[in-house]
């Protein structure tokens, strides 16, 4: 493999937008996600493409890789292999440069600081000089995309980013556990009150009118308050389909955190 592989483990909206700024600097990036990714904004996210086989945000595509070999081809053509497996063993075969933890987990789910030479965390959860690196912040804010060296992120208030005068309530949230099926397709714009999913025979209701920015894949297990969508009240469809500002302003400070901590080992 490339000696200047990156691994990011999560390929969500988040980690996508870091993933597209890396490749565009020239940087190879291999992608770990779960066999079935709870992914919310999925037509942002490289994670659709273990559902779809390839899935392409903007201009760059990524592709599901099961052997060693796809992960190669694919490199190759300057595409991002997924590889559908939550367990450290990608990571550890991969012998990557640099291991990005994306996974906004708001906690640490195994990343050490010797799984790379470079090891970033997104978030809350990790310590920069401890378990990682280096830290990016992601709360919303001043501080937005910060590199951390030293200490933690912001902690996890649990209280969404306003958008459009909202917070709590532009989230859909699961009204109870069973299988989850999407009647409204992310793009749709939808009604306060309307039938926008369901889990089993439960509806869901859009909580505010706006546009679905974001909706679980159907046919997933849920359980009650579980996450499964979210609407965006400034109704502005075309949102929907590219990378959002703040996995912009996260993916600078991905990039800024690699190449200084590079640089950093260089010298």
């Amino acid at each position: 493999m490339d000696k200047n592989l990156i691994v990011i483990r999560g390929a969500g909206d988040l980690a996508s937008g870091a993933a597209h700024r890396l490749v565009r600097s020239g940087f190879p990036v291999v992608m770990i996600e779960l066999p079935e990714p709870m992914v919310i904004r999925r037509t942002v996210s490289f994670a659709e493409a273990v559902f779809r086989g390839k899935f392409t945000v903007e201009d760059i595509t990524a592709e599901l890789a099961v052997t060693a070999g796809d992960i190669a081809k694919l490199l190759e053509a300057g595409k991002i292999p997924i590889i559908a497996d939550p367990s450290q063993y990608p990571l550890k075969a991969l012998r990557p440069t640099a291991a990005i933890d994306a996974t906004i987990a708001k906690r640490n789910i195994g990343t050490t600081i010797n799984d790379a030479p470079i090891v970033i965390g997104l978030g809350p959860g990790f310590t920069a000089g401890v378990d990682v690196h280096a830290v990016v912040e992601t709360q919303r804010g001043h501080s937005l995309g910060r590199v951390i060296l030293e200490g933690q992120a912001e902690p996890n208030t649990g209280i969404p980013g306003e958008i459009g005068g909202y917070r709590e309530e532009r989230v859909l949230r699961s009204p109870g556990s069973g299988t989850f099926h999407a009647v409204r397709e992310i793009g749709d714009s939808v009604q306060k009150g309307e039938i926008v999913a369901t889990v089993d025979d439960m509806p869901l209701y859009a909580t505010i009118s706006g546009v679905l920015r974001g909706m679980l894949y159907s046919n997933l297990k849920v359980t009650p308050g579980m996450k499964v969508g979210d609407i965006d009240p400034r109704n502005q469809r075309e949102n929907c389909f590219t990378i959002s500002d703040k996995a912009r302003a996260i993916a600078g400070g991905v990039l800024e955190a690699y190449l200084f901590l590079r640089g950093k080992d260089n010298g």
